[in-house]
């Protein structure tokens, strides 16, 4: 059996950095910013290493000595950084654990003037005591309108159209449009952007959809979306704006499956992410007619390499990145992040931070399993609701024996919340921006301590999370009171899976899980282990739960790689199996 997630691996990825996020002591605080205010002359030094509105740059200037220096080869920006207590960067400076460990332990704040932060090293930084933030929500509008703007000008061919004429030529029954009015747009992803490009697209007479577990139905109905499932966007719709963070979770979602199941003749814009899109998948739906058009703002691989053929495919509309690219939002972001960095200095954690100071020893060596248990909960959940349920109440449960007070779930629940709501988002769930994060997108947490008989010896028996006002999956998953419910334990070190709805069950939260509800009988576990052998699927853990013999049970099973659809197919085709769901953890 392998071991569990450790908190050292918790640091090397994206989906794992919440648990250095312990919020440093405020003694500790005030003996850095002392230490801060004092070097350089009374005042920090930042060093903005890449050109940043001037609005930001007089920011900065009010409260900190700044050196904007551009075009830093890794050898000068490593010299320069020992000097610095806060960098500003954009997308084009790579800030490796080599600058950190330049800096010597000085370098106290990152700032990333913009949303992504693939160019910083989250674990080195976070090692070396140093805060990340960054500014997600300056350049909504800009990327919103960008988004309009190509999803007009590729439904009335504007680039095509523009290139020939400048090329002498007068191709009026060539250019022919389409109308968007009456038409079908599909919002993927419906957070700040997406809503702000359905709600224009509104006002251009469309009729707009929405997938999106964690949009609140009450801001969709607001604004006059309607929720739909993936299935349902992807099949209906005439054109698919997509609005998604580059996740494991949404990495290639529009591949050769998914576009074998569009309406033929669908139209395509992405000012998300590149990855999100399978560049060779949709050249090869462009030409089969599939998909009739597209419209593309982002790339796997930027810049594009000279003769890509997406790119200079005649249906497809490219602009170079230019979804922020207005004034407006430059300058912006340029105050959103001032304002970040300036307040980090200072001492004050903005819910912008993606990090945070690394949490006491002693508590990670307890917490740690916990930590795991706790997002693999509620990524579990979250998978279990269905259609266009939009996720609004989560209630997380702890049994401990332990006095209330001698137990801070804060960390807990940050960690619950980040299951639930990171793989298909923007940002980066810690602890100080968990809460606030979730009360964005219109989810209510709360949490609910239960105290049990005993003496203290573990800090929780175990957690509980339920989602309430949500249509399931895996019907076998709701409670008595019609709620998504899911238990854990941690056994000897080990998360585990012990509760589905009112089935106990008994398996590893390693790899990934099948559920299965059906009729208790003997040879089931052997005919379903005996298909995932076939296929080559490692079964880590199997585990039943029944209500009573020869009655309904829940089988668990625990697999170390994804099973094909084929695989899944052949489960389900078994008579006795009444309902059964993939869960990645």
């Amino acid at each position: 059996m392998a071991t569990p997630l450790g908190l050292s691996s918790l640091f090397s990825s994206r989906l794992s950095t919440t648990p250095s996020l312990f919020p440093i002591n405020r003694k500790e605080f005030n003996r850095r910013r002392i230490i801060l205010v004092t070097a350089g002359g009374g005042k920090p030094t930042i060093l903005v290493a890449e050109k940043l509105g001037q609005a930001g740059i007089d920011l900065l200037k009010k409260h900190a000595n700044v050196d904007c220096s551009y075009d830093l080869s890794v050898e000068e920006l490593c010299t320069k950084i020992s000097l610095c207590d806060a960098l500003i960067v954009r997308s084009g400076t790579k800030v490796g654990r080599d600058v950190f460990e330049s800096s010597r332990g000085r370098l106290k704040v990152v700032g990333r003037a913009g949303v992504g932060i693939d160019n910083v090293d989250l674990a080195a930084a976070t090692e070396y005591g140093c805060l990340v933030v960054n500014a997600p929500t300056a350049n909504t509008v800009a990327a919103a309108e960008h988004g309009i703007a190509l999803l007009t000008a590729m439904a009335r061919n504007v680039a095509q159209a523009d290139a020939s004429i400048k090329a002498g030529k007068w191709m009026r029954s060539k250019y022919v449009g389409v109308s968007l009015v009456g038409k079908t747009l599909a919002v993927l992803g419906f957070g700040k952007v997406g809503s702000e490009v359905a709600r224009r697209a509104r006002g251009l007479g469309m009729h707009v959809i929405t997938h999106d577990p964690y949009a609140p139905a009450d801001r969709a109905r607001a604004i006059g979306v309607e929720l739909v499932s993936f299935e349902v966007a992807i099949s209906t719709a005439d054109f698919i704006s997509l609005h998604l963070p580059l996740t494991a979770a949404t990495s290639k979602m529009l591949n050769d499956e998914t576009f074998a199941r569009m309406k033929r003749g669908v139209r395509i814009v992405n000012v998300a992410r590149g990855g999100v899109i399978d560049e060779e998948a949709l050249l090869r739906a462009l030409d089969s007619g599939i998909v009739a058009q597209a419209a593309l703002d982002v790339f796997t691989v930027e810049p594009p390499v000279k003769d890509n053929k997406l790119v200079l495919h005649e249906s497809v509309t490219a602009t170079p990145h230019l979804g922020a690219s207005t004034m407006e939002a430059q300058e912006g972001v340029a105050v959103e992040i001032a304002e970040a960095v300036v307040g980090a200095l200072r001492g004050e954690l903005a819910a912008t931070a993606v990090n945070a100071p690394m949490v006491p020893p002693e508590v990670l060596r307890e917490l740690k399993p916990y930590v795991v248990l706790a997002e693999k909960l509620g990524r579990l959940a979250v998978q279990l609701v269905t259609g266009g349920s939009g996720v609004d109440a989560v209630k997380v449960t702890y049994a401990s024996s332990r006095c209330p007070d001698d137990l801070d779930t804060r960390l807990l629940r940050a960690m619950v919340i980040k299951g639930l709501i990171e793989p298909i988002s923007s940002v980066f769930i810690n602890l100080v921006n968990s809460d606030y994060v979730a009360k964005q997108r219109g989810v209510k947490i709360s949490e609910e301590r239960m105290v049990l008989d005993g003496s203290p010896g573990d800090p929780i028996e175990y957690i509980t999370v339920r989602i309430a006002n949500v249509e399931s999956r895996f019907a076998s998953a709701l409670s008595e009171s019609g709620e998504i419910k899911v238990e854990g334990r941690v056994k000897q070190g080990v998360p585990c899976l012990t509760k589905v709805g009112l089935f106990g069950v008994d398996v590893s939260l390693e790899g990934s899980v099948i559920l299965c509800r059906q009729v208790d009988q003997p040879g089931m576990i052997g005919r379903v282990g005996s298909i995932l052998g076939d296929e080559n699927v490692n079964v880590s853990f199997m585990s039943v739960g029944r209500i009573a013999p020869g009655k309904q049970a829940v089988m668990a099973i625990g697999v170390d790689e994804q099973p094909s659809k084929e695989t899944l197919k052949k489960i389900g085709d078994i008579s006795s199996i009444e309902e059964f769901v993939f869960l990645k953890l």
